[in-house]
Order: C-alpha cells, then structure tokens, then sequence
C-alpha cells in the first residue's frame, strides 16, 4: 500500500459494492435478452476501470490497488477479486433456491472482511489487493 494512502473504512466499501450492485440490477431488468450477461461482465471487470475503480468505487472516491505491485487494480485483478460474486450471480439463477447462494457468498464475504485484521475479503485474498481511498 502506498504510504500517504489510507485503508478505506468497511461501511464505505459496502455502499459502494452495493452501488455496484444498483447498476448491475439495472442492466440487468432494463436491457433485454443480453442484460443478465452485461451485469454478470461488469461485475467482473468493474474494479479495473476507471484507474482501479468501479463506479460505485469512483463515486465515494475509493481505489483497489494491487499490494504486490502498488498499483491501480487492473482487469485482472477484478475479476479474480468479484469472482465470488459472480459466481452468486450465477447460483441465483437456480430457481427456488439460488438466493439461499447468493445470501451465503455475501455473508461469507461480509464476514471475512470482518473478522480479517486487515479488512480484506475473500476476493483481496485471491487477487492480492486492497480498497484504500482516494
């Protein structure tokens, strides 16, 4: 992590995944026949645009760096951080049963980033970054 930047609080990286998941929604139930793909695509490379940010990132002015290099999140590194996401959004097709997935991979990852010292989810672990802000 570079040394003038600061960890991003818990509550600020949850609204902005939420953020995230606002647009996701939205491409998904507006645009028809390809939106559920359009989604499940910015979901993965979400946190390579923008320089390290996704939109919900950007709007609360949060970055993913990469630790072992220092710098911005590229493609790369997002989809093998939301890789556990996605693979929600995949489990939620399952009729009658794939939100009990979804709930259980959010939870999963809520907790971890909870009981982790340094704040990080399952996702950081996989791809060796972290959300600082600016």
């Amino acid at each position: 992590m570079p040394e003038d930047s600061v960890k991003a609080s818990l509550l600020l990286r949850v609204i902005a995944k939420m953020l995230d998941f606002i647009i996701i929604a939205a491409a998904a139930k507006t645009i028809s026949q390809v939106g559920y793909l359009a989604g499940l695509i910015y979901l993965l490379i979400s946190d390579g645009l923008f320089d390290g940010r996704s939109l919900g990132k950007k709007i609360l002015r949060l970055k993913v760096i990469s630790l072992s290099t220092g710098s911005s999140g590229n493609f790369r590194d997002s989809v093998l951080r939301n890789a556990t996401f996605a693979v929600a959004l995949l489990l939620y097709k399952i009729p009658l049963i794939g939100w009990l997935f979804v709930m259980a991979i959010l939870a999963l990852e809520f907790l971890l980033m909870l009981g982790n010292k340094d704040g990080m989810r399952l996702g950081d672990d996989i791809a060796n970054t972290e959300v600082i802000e600016g």
